[in-house]
């Protein structure tokens, strides 16, 4: 049987991180396997579902790389099929017409918990042999309810968490279809899963109890039940319930942050999910090296500083004319222009060492294409009085240097000989002077990259302030 997952959205807001992590396992499921990975979206919640979510959705995905197999598939398309699958449940007795209004459910579950009981629908008008129904009210649209088994227990081999057994006890009979004859998640899920042959459901923890549910309708229809895989939900760096503070953004938002989408890949799949000691792998390795034992149960802890350090580690390891290309379009949100300044790929490859993002590298490089604001307290700490005086003199000696990288080093080198200081004492003031503030790669790597020109235009901007 070949191996079909599937993620299956709701277009009711954003793809979030905890939504591609789960994309992300499915994907790498069907890849190990050399099955098929099914895009569907859920968009029967009409009030909530927006175009603009879908489009979100579909650009999480993409930006990701999780290519899929099929799709993408949209329910609101397929409401004849679920019609058709409710009318055969109608017809073979294992669905039912329920008349109960609001209020009388109301009054029922207000009833039962006075008791003590669970509230639940009490089956009023779920046919029984020998067992009168009440007398169908005027001007009410009923809804259509399963029929679920009274007796006996769901099991399942959950492929993350185990065993798992609900007692059917447990479980009224689920309304399959509202009064307007429009059929409910609950059901709609059961036949895609059905028809579309999906064989391993993987998804997150909050939908365990959907689970029971929908295999006691898989039943009925005669279908194959797939597997069940619940990933756990995901903490914050805190320890809390994830939040848009520490995570639970739109999965774009961290291309808007400026992390690569191979970063991210590699980050999600270490949560709650690991191969030994191993922290960084390609796609090609985490799909090869995927399965589903060895994810964990309990809950998985979000941690930013470790996502930093490994977008550094593929902004270090990334082809320079992608990066030039991505931090040229930053650097133009930002007024900057960079096509007729510096070669940008000598400059990205000078700073990127040091950047945990591409926004910080973008801001880092931002004063090769403008001139830059000085720093009011770095001014202060390193232009000092008394070393005014060696600046001019150094200004004087660069003037008339051939502009190389060991030019421009010995230059300083000499300054700081000749005035008995130490390197920094040179350099710093030097660095605030090219690139407005105290933190730079080396300053003659720096200054043999701006030139010339421009680099003695700063120094005797401030020289003669």
């Amino acid at each position: 049987m070949t191996v079909r997952t599937r993620f299956a959205p709701s277009p009711t807001g954003f793809l979030h991180i905890g939504g591609a992590r789960t994309a992300l396992f499915s994907w790498a499921y069907a890849r190990k396997h050399a099955g098929e990975f099914v895009l569907r979206i859920e968009d029967t919640d009409v009030a909530r579902s927006t175009p603009e979510a879908v489009q979100a959705i579909l650009d999480g995905m993409n930006w990701l790389g999780l290519s899929w197999d099929e799709g993408p598939f949209y329910q609101m398309q397929r409401m004849d099929q679920y019609k058709r699958v409710i009318q055969q449940l109608l017809d073979e007795g294992k669905a039912y017409l329920c008349y109960c209004s609001r209020e009388e459910l109301d009054a029922m579950r207000e009833q039962q918990m006075q008791e003590g009981k669970k509230p639940r629908y009490d089956g009023r008008w779920r046919p029984e042999a020998g067992k009168s129904l009440p007398a169908v009210p005027a001007g009410v649209d009923p809804v259509v309810r399963f029929k679920n088994p009274l007796t006996g227990n769901v099991v399942w081999d959950d492929l993350v968490k185990g065993q798992i057994s609900i007692a059917n006890e447990e479980l009224d009979d689920l309304i399959i279809a509202r009064g307007d004859g429009t059929p409910t998640y609950n059901f709609c899920v059961v036949v895609d899963d059905w028809e579309m042959g999906i064989t391993q459901v993987i998804r997150g923890d909050d939908h365990v109890n959907n689970t029971p549910r929908q295999i006691n309708l898989l039943q009925a229809l005669g279908a194959q039940i797939p597997q069940y895989a619940h990933l756990s939900m995901i903490l914050g760096d805190d320890g809390q319930k994830l939040s848009k503070r520490h995570g639970a953004v739109s999965v774009m938002q961290y291309h808007e942050d400026g992390y690569l989408p191979e970063a991210v890949l590699n980050y999600l799949a270490r949560l709650g999910w690991s191969h030994g000691d191993d922290e960084i792998f390609s796609m090609a390795q985490f799909c090869e090296w995927f399965g589903l034992d060895h994810v964990t149960p309990s809950a998985a802890q979000f941690n930013t500083e470790k996502l930093n350090w490994l977008n550094n580690h593929y902004i270090k390891q990334a082809d320079l004319a992608r990066l030039a290309e991505d931090i040229a379009q930053r650097l133009a949100l930002a007024g900057v222009q960079v096509h007729e300044g510096v070669d940008l790929q000598g400059v990205i490859a000078l700073y990127r060492d040091r950047a945990q993002t591409l926004n910080q590298l973008a801001d880092s490089v931002a004063y090769f294409y403008r001139k830059p604001e000085v720093d009011a307290a770095a001014q202060e700490k390193h232009i000092t009085a008394d070393i005014v005086p060696v600046m001019h003199a150094l200004f004087a000696v660069l003037e008339g240097l051939e502009w190389t990288q060991d030019n421009l080093h010995h230059a300083i080198e000499q300054a700081v000989t000749a005035n008995a200081l130490k390197f920094p004492k040179v350099a710093m003031p030097l660095r605030v002077m090219i690139t407005g503030g105290a933190q730079s790669p080396s300053i003659d790597a720096v200054m043999t990259l701006l030139g010339k020109s421009e680099s003695l235009a700063r120094m005797q901007a401030i020289l003669r302030a």
